[in-house]
């Protein structure tokens, strides 16, 4: 099989090495022909060039991976290959977060594959088995530690005292974090990969956007760190769903784990992914969630799958649900200068300095409440207690 890679980057670089350098009976029938790169980039080697139309119009090329990353000219690119007749393999989570509908409908209309492993989870084999569950099971939870960069900020933090800027500078010294960091520290690369899972869960479309709640750890302090630590606590940030009678939750926030949960033991820049069905009950992956070797491993299963002709679950996401924050009840802690009693006048409050614990309140209330907090010029910090799926009401 003939490959063509968009974007020689470090996922790019990543699949190319791996079918260059892995020997192995199934490796040996793929090989990368060429790689997309921008003009200044091209070099003179065989494989560059700056030319899409070249590798769209050659016939040989059967497969297209995309790691550019971004939405355009992501999107205009997948679907311009699936249309000439090309499968695509993607680790792009933004752009698979929202086209995932379009893509699967030309890829179909084509006869060819779409398939997107490695946007969520890196190298975690998450998506195929989620679609393996989902051939017996129906899938009612969602949730995980869906990325490492945050996680090894507050793992970080928690192991070694440090400050919230300074680990998050060793993260981008150690290429983890980005220059602008807010994709992981405020959320929305989890709300990609939560958003791309319970697509494929409830055979629904969830789009990213402002009316899903999003709390992320831009505000988290040392003194946090340590206050829950006393409790006898460890901070994740997490992304969970939970669906019932066709009612989901949604819901990405800082969550507090005692120290034997399996959440609390994730370490460093791994992440956690999990789901429970009707008959496996819960299941849980742990792993690599980024970075070169393992995202590329990822793609290039898809490649296997591809070319072995192994089907992946065929969803038509026309399911029709609404999303209902409000029948999720949980305890928080809530960090604030704020007087929490003129705000939440009808819940049951203990107040601890600047920390408020708040008794059984609805998800969407008490995101909107700091939400409101954050207007006056503080920088609260909120954190669900314990939190996870077996947890949810409705």
């Amino acid at each position: 099989m003939n490959i063509a890679i968009l974007g020689k980057g470090t996922v790019g670089s990543g699949v190319d090495q791996i079918i260059s350098e892995q020997n192995t009976a199934f490796t040996n029938q793929l090989k990368v022909v060429s790689i997309f790169v921008r003009p200044e980039k091209v070099d003179g080697s065989p494989k560059l060039t700056a030319d899409y139309a070249s590798i769209l119009n050659n016939p040989d090329i059967d497969l297209i991976v995309e790691v550019l990353g971004g939405i355009e000219p992501a999107h205009t690119m997948i679907i311009d290959a699936l249309k000439h007749g090309k499968s695509v393999v993607t680790a792009n989570k933004a752009v698979v977060a929202r086209h995932i509908q379009e893509f699967t409908k030309i890829a179909a209309e084509n006869q060819v594959k779409f398939y997107f492993e490695s946007s969520v989870g890196g190298g975690i084999p998450w998506i195929i088995n989620l679609e393996r569950a989902l051939r017996i099971d129906k899938i009612d939870s969602i949730h995980g530690i869906f990325n490492g960069t945050s996680n090894f900020i507050l793992d970080q933090m928690t192991k070694t005292g440090a400050k919230f800027d300074e680990v998050l500078k060793e993260a981008q010294d150690l290429g983890y974090a980005e220059a602008d960091p807010s994709a992981d520290i405020d959320g929305y690369d989890i709300e990609n990969k939560l958003c791309i899972s319970t697509d494929i869960a409830y055979d629904t479309i969830v789009e990213p956007g402002d009316h899903l709640l999003k709390f992320g750890i831009r505000n988290i302090t040392h003194n946090d760190i340590q206050y829950f630590k006393e409790h006898g606590w460890i901070v994740k940030l997490l992304g969970r769903s939970f669906l019932k009678n066709n009612r989901y939750t949604f819901v990405i926030e800082p969550t507090l784990y005692s120290p034997g949960q399996i959440e609390a033991g994730v370490h460093n820049n791994y992440n956690y992914v999990g789901l429970r069905g009707d008959t496996i009950g819960k299941l849980s992956f742990n792993g690599q969630g980024a970075g070169m070797l393992p995202t590329a491993h990822a793609l290039v299963q898809d490649i296997l799958d591809v070319y072995l002709k192994n089907d992946h679950l065929d969803r038509k996401f026309n399911q029709k649900l609404e999303l209902n924050n409000e029948t999720k009840i949980m305890d928080y802690i809530v960090r604030t200068k704020a007087d929490l009693n003129h705000y939440l006048p009808d819940y049951e409050l203990k107040q601890d300095g600047e920390y408020w614990f708040v008794k059984q309140i609805n998800t969407k209330l008490i995101h909107e409440t700091v939400q409101q907090i954050a207007l006056t010029g503080d920088k609260p910090f909120l954190a669900c207690i314990n939190g996870g799926a077996e947890n949810d009401r409705s």
